[in-house]
């Protein structure tokens, strides 16, 4: 399996990557809710010194996105730039504090059914980080290796009767994850990992999520 070592020279190659990356912000009619989401590189623990990345899964009580795996983060706050609101919501979500030095760089905005844009940030934290999930937000947090992102046969690409457009979704550890999270950690795989300029936001939702 591809392995990712936490450490000053991985570090270095996901900057370049996302740094080299042509991010495509999509245009907003007016109708948008703005969101962004913080893809956080940290170590794993287990003591193995793999670079992972976090994932929450939300409290059933919320009405919207109970029980969903998800990235930490929410809606942009008027005034707030998207590394901004990505790093208040890791710090409301998590008990996390970062910094704007934390941050390495963003990717593509993905669009919604339900009428989001969402802007991935991707954060870089430091080993032994401590988490403390919200309950109010967040049943569990976890770390996963970003090696699972390069597992045989994910993502999985599936079509679906009601859409033109593909579903995709990754099979990790703690589930099977769907779009729209599914596909910023997909392009995060493509992009700051692998050093490819994948595009995702021809990816479907599956129905459940059109909401």
């Amino acid at each position: 399996m591809t392995s990712f070592h936490f450490d000053d020279a991985l570090r270095a190659a996901v900057t370049k990557n996302l740094r080299g990356f042509d991010v495509r912000r999509k245009p907003d009619p007016g109708s948008l809710k703005h969101a962004a989401v913080a893809v956080v590189v940290t170590a794993a623990d287990d003591g193995s010194g793999e670079a992972a990345f976090l994932l929450t899964k939300r409290t059933p009580r919320l009405r919207a996105h109970g029980g969903q795996w998800a990235l930490p983060g929410g809606r942009v706050d008027a005034g707030e730039t998207i590394e901004q609101t990505a790093l208040r919501e890791l710090h409301e979500e998590l008990g996390v504090l970062a910094g704007a030095d934390d941050v390495l760089g963003t990717l593509d905005d993905y669009p919604t059914r339900s009428g989001y844009l969402i802007a991935p940030v991707v954060v870089w934290l430091p080993a032994g980080l401590q988490i403390t999930p919200n309950p109010s937000e967040v049943a569990a947090a976890y770390r996963i290796a970003c090696a699972e992102l390069f597992v045989e046969g994910s993502p999985e690409i599936v079509a679906i009767e009601e859409s033109d457009r593909p579903i995709i979704r990754l099979p990790l550890p703690v589930a099977t994850v769907n779009a729209p999270t599914a596909a910023v950690l997909y392009q995060f795989r493509e992009v700051a990992l692998a050093g490819r300029d994948t595009r995702v936001d021809h990816y479907e939702q599956p129905v459940f999520a059109w909401r």
